[in-house]
């Protein structure tokens, strides 16, 4: 399963190794590493060298290490948090300009949208009606339950990424919405104005994703991000 590490790098290349055995399916999710002393071995390093590239693999998400008896490194697979780590970071941590992160997000929020209204089904349509009931509630409920509708507006979109049947757009939404919040609470006053305006959004979006609409659908999320994006930045008030 693996060779002695090369020398030069043999931190780095035992976590190359291991990695791209779990990468390849070779190791599948549920699947225990073997044992330390086995692995050592096999690939030719100390202990602490391999106990570290498992620490890196365990931090990347690809393994969980169980202590005890039946413990050991059990292989995780790879899920969206892997695929959008680096960019989570840099959206979290507000390394990203309002303007940049806007730009990413209206190509990305538009394609999706679009796609969706290309693929949706009678139940995704039910789903997304569904969601809308929800905010719709919170929106009449007022300014007190902007977290509430923050939360369903997540939903919503990421149904609407779902529903584009595209992996790679479900692991961006999910990474985005997963840590825009920072943005949110530090720029965004959203009062019951934008949670209106928040909410017709999504109305006409969801509308034109039921017509099948693909134009118009891409057109309004695009829109949608650029005016929630101008207040952000202060000059929509």
């Amino acid at each position: 399963m693996f060779r002695a590490a090369k020398q030069n790098r043999i931190f780095q290349d035992v976590v190359d190794q291991i990695q791209e055995t779990i990468l390849t399916g070779k190791l599948a999710p549920g699947n225990t590493l073997p044992a330390e002393r086995e692995l050592k071995e096999m690939l030719q390093v100390s202990r602490g060298t391999l106990r570290e590239a498992l620490r890196v693999l365990e931090q990347k998400g690809l393994i969980e290490i169980k202590l005890g008896v039946g413990g050991g490194a059990i292989v995780k697979g790879v899920g969206y948090e892997q695929v959008g780590e680096s960019l989570a970071l840099l959206i979290r941590y507000q390394k990203v300009s309002l303007s940049h992160l806007a730009e990413f997000r209206k190509t990305v929020e538009g394609d999706v949208a679009a796609l969706a209204a290309k693929r949706a089904q009678a139940d995704d349509i039910k789903r997304l009606t569904d969601l809308l009931d929800k905010a719709r509630d919170f929106v009449e409920m007022g300014h007190a339950y902007v977290p509430e509708f923050i939360g369903v507006d997540k939903e919503i979109h990421l149904a609407i990424a779902e529903i584009s049947q595209n992996p790679v757009y479900v692991s961006l939404q999910h990474t985005v919405h997963d840590n825009i919040d920072q943005y949110y609470e530090t720029f965004l006053s959203m009062k019951e104005r934008e949670m209106k305006e928040n909410y017709q959004d999504l109305c006409d979006i969801v509308g034109a994703i039921k017509k099948k609409d693909k134009i118009q659908a891409r057109s309004i999320a695009r829109e949608h991000v650029l005016r929630f994006n101008h207040y952000m930045e202060g000059t929509g008030h």
